[in-house]
């Protein structure tokens, strides 16, 4: 049985993970962390874990932690890992960090975008990106995994297969991503109050958004040249979910048929993202409370260009059930292990 703790457990993708590992038949979670609600009562928090979960919230002490977890789940905002992970933790357990601390290898690009300055770039190069779909054998044998983003994640696997077999010009690559509220985290803010979300949508981090760096690198690695592209995220009135559009440019003589194989061919092995059939579009609702990513293209001939399209639920494929993806590969279990819940539909 692994034992998983996690820190930041009261968080969205915390309580995600909570829910998740409930399930996971091999594992068992030693550790609830939470700076907010030390020593109160884990189902007092979140009242559906009334019955479910007897445990006390304990701090982020991540040393201690280490001497009783096989994994450790560190679901903190930006800056948190990289202040508590050392050597001697690495070498005692595994780390899958849900935040952005190590998905970025230049470590002066993260401090530009993210505003902070790194507190552990030692440990940058060894750190694997966990999209497991793309980086399935370098995790395997990692001791530190930054998990994606949930925008990376939807939109590197919309347009990977594309850009990996050189169908577009990764030079014309705009993406418009709309994300659930839940995406913004638990703490309290006044652009996410109901009054300010409900019937309403709106762009926001137009051009500045901090997931592009993560985005941009993922492409540049796959197309082996350097990516910059366009990314506009917008916040939607809903809890749950991710819906990625992606244009750009194909390469001469490219047809709908070429751009469809390169999907199968990534995809069809893979247990979490579903090609959808020609002329169907992913939806959120369709994925929602799932592992699953559903991704399809439309060639539009008229302007040479192709559309590609992803939907995926941001707490799951776009935070714990990826992270629970790449501890399932940590410790060679199946990798659908915990993750075979079926989208809930409505």
């Amino acid at each position: 049985m692994i034992k998983a703790g996690i820190i930041g457990a009261t968080g969205y993708a915390g309580n995600e993970l909570v829910r998740l590992l409930l399930g996971h038949k091999e594992a068992q979670i030693v550790w609830y962390g939470s700076r907010s609600y030390i020593d109160k009562k884990y189902a007092d928090i979140y009242q559906n874990f009334f019955r479910l979960v007897d445990a006390t919230c304990l701090d982020d002490n991540m040393q201690a932690l280490s001497r009783e977890a096989d994994v450790i789940f560190t679901a903190t905002p930006q800056g948190t890992c990289a202040s508590l992970v050392t050597e001697e933790i690495l070498k005692t357990t595994k780390v899958i960090d849900l935040s952005a601390d190590f998905r970025i290898k230049d470590v002066a690009k993260y401090e530009e975008w993210y505003g902070i300055k790194h507190a552990a770039p030692q440990f940058v190069p060894e750190a694997v990106y966990g999209l497991c779909e793309i980086n399935r054998e370098e995790i395997k044998k990692a001791r530190l995994v930054a998990n994606p983003g949930c925008y990376p994640t939807c939109s590197t696997l919309s347009v990977y297969p594309l850009i990996k077999e050189g169908l577009i010009d990764p030079h014309t690559i705009i993406i418009n991503a709309v994300s659930g509220t839940s995406g913004a985290g638990r703490g309290a803010k006044v652009d996410n109050l109901f009054c300010e979300v409900n019937e309403n949508m709106k762009a926001y981090g137009v051009a500045t958004h901090r997931h592009t760096p993560e985005i941009e690198d993922q492409l540049s690695y796959a197309s082996g040249e350097d990516v910059k592209l366009t990314f506009i995220p917008h916040l939607a009135p809903m809890n749950r979910g991710i819906l990625v559009t992606t244009y750009a440019s194909l390469r001469k003589g490219v047809t709908e048929e070429a751009v469809l194989a390169a999907y199968h061919k990534y995809y069809d092995s893979e247990a979490f993202v579903r090609v959808l059939q020609p002329g169907s579009v992913p939806q959120t609702r369709y994925v929602e409370g799932s592992n699953y990513v559903d991704v399809n293209a439309k060639v539009d001939n008229r302007t040479g260009r192709v559309i590609m399209m992803g939907a995926m639920d941001n707490l799951v494929k776009g935070a714990a059930g990826q992270a629970i993806q790449n501890m399932n590969l940590l410790f060679g279990l199946p990798e659908t292990e915990g993750l075979s819940q079926i989208p809930m539909v409505p």
